[in-house]
C-alpha cells in the first residue's frame, strides 16, 4: 500500500520579522507569497478568520502559487465563536460563498477553530457539523475542527466527527488536548511548541519524531507514540497529511516547516510554476 502526500507549512505569509530571516532582503511584499509557496508546500490563510475576502483575492493567491501547492483556509470567527453553533448556518454560508472556490485545485482543508472556553456538547456539534457541505461551487471541501477544551477528549466527539467525515486537528500545544484519532480522509496537525531560540524551530530529534508521525498517518495508520481517545482503529488507507508550524513568535516557523519537508525529500524544484489565469469577479 502506498502513502498519501505530506505537506508542511506555516500560518500566513505576510509577517515583517520574516523579512531577512525567511524572505531575502529586498524582496517586495507583493512577491512574498510566490516565494513562500516555493519553499513550503502549504499555507494557512488567516485573514479569512477576521474578515471577508474578495473572489479576486483568492484567484490572485491561487495564480501566485505553483501546481501541487495547497492553501488551508481558516473559517470566520463569526461561525465558531457563538453560543449556539447550530444557528451558524447563515454565517457558514457567507464564509463559504465569499470566493473560496476561486482557489480551485489549490484549495486544501478548511479549519474551524474554537475558543478554549468552548466545551463539548454532542447535540450542538452534531448540528454544527451538519451545516458543513461537501462541495462549494463544484469544488470539494474538507473540514477540520480545532478544539481547545479538555472535554473534547471524548469517544463521543471522535464518533461524531467520523459520522460527518470531519478531521480533528492534531494540536501540539501546552494546554490544548492532543487528539490523535483519525476521523476523515485527511490528517491535519498544528505544531505549536516551537521556539525562536532554535534555528530550525524544533530540535532535530523532535522534528524526526514528527516526521515519523506524519509518515505513519500518510500510510493510513496512527502514530504508535500518540494515544487515541477511541480504541477503534480507522480504515488503513493512504491519507494526505497537512502539518503547520505555528508557535509564539513564529520567526523560525518557516525553517521548521522546511526542515520537515526536507525529511520527505524536499520541495520538488521541477514542479510547475504558477499558472496565471484570468480573475473572475
Amino acid at each position: 500500500m502506498g502513502a498519501g502526500t505530506i505537506r508542511a507549512g506555516v500560518g500566513g505569509w505576510v509577517f515583517e520579522p520574516w523579512r531577512g530571516a525567511f524572505y531575502p532582503q529586498g524582496l517586495k511584499q507583493a512577491g512574498e507569497l510566490a516565494y513562500a509557496s516555493r519553499h513550503v508546500t502549504t499555507i494557512e490563510i488567516n485573514s479569512t478568520y477576521y474578515s471577508t475576502q474578495s473572489p479576486a483575492s483568492f484567484a490572485k493567491w491561487a495564480a501566485a502559487t505553483p501546481e501541487g501547492f495547497k492553501f488551508a483556509v481558516k473559517a470566520s470567527r463569526f461561525c465558531t465563536n457563538r453560543k449556539a453553533l447550530g444557528e451558524a448556518g447563515e454565517s457558514v454560508g457567507k464564509f463559504l460563498g465569499q470566493g473560496l472556490s476561486e482557489l480551485g485545485e489549490r484549495l486544501g482543508p478548511i479549519l474551524w477553530q474554537f475558543m478554549a472556553t468552548k466545551k463539548f456538547d454532542a447535540g450542538e456539534f452534531d448540528a454544527f457539523l451538519a451545516l458543513l457541505p461537501a462541495r462549494q461551487d463544484g469544488v470539494a471541501l474538507r473540514h477540520v475542527l480545532e478544539v481547545r477544551h479538555a472535554s473534547f477528549a471524548n469517544p463521543a466527539f471522535v464518533a461524531l466527527c467520523r459520522k460527518h467525515g470531519a478531521a480533528i486537528c492534531v494540536s501540539e500545544h501546552e494546554t490544548y488536548p492532543l487528539i490523535a484519532d483519525v476521523t476523515a480522509d485527511i490528517v491535519y496537525a498544528r505544531l505549536m511548541k516551537g521556539s525562536d531560540e532554535i534555528e530550525t524551530g524544533y530540535p532535530p530529534g523532535d522534528l524526526d519524531r514528527w516526521a515519523s508521525r506524519l509518515a505513519a498517518y500518510a500510510r493510513g495508520g496512527v502514530p504508535a507514540d500518540l494515544g487515541c481517545v477511541d480504541a477503534t482503529p480507522p480504515p488503513k488507507v493512504p491519507r494526505d497529511v497537512y502539518a503547520y508550524v505555528i508557535h509564539e513568535g513564529k520567526v523560525r516557523a518557516p525553517a521548521a516547516a522546511m526542515a520537515l519537508i526536507a525529511r520527505f525529500g524536499g520541495v520538488d524544484a521541477d514542479r510547475p510554476q504558477a499558472t496565471e489565469r484570468p480573475l473572475n469577479h
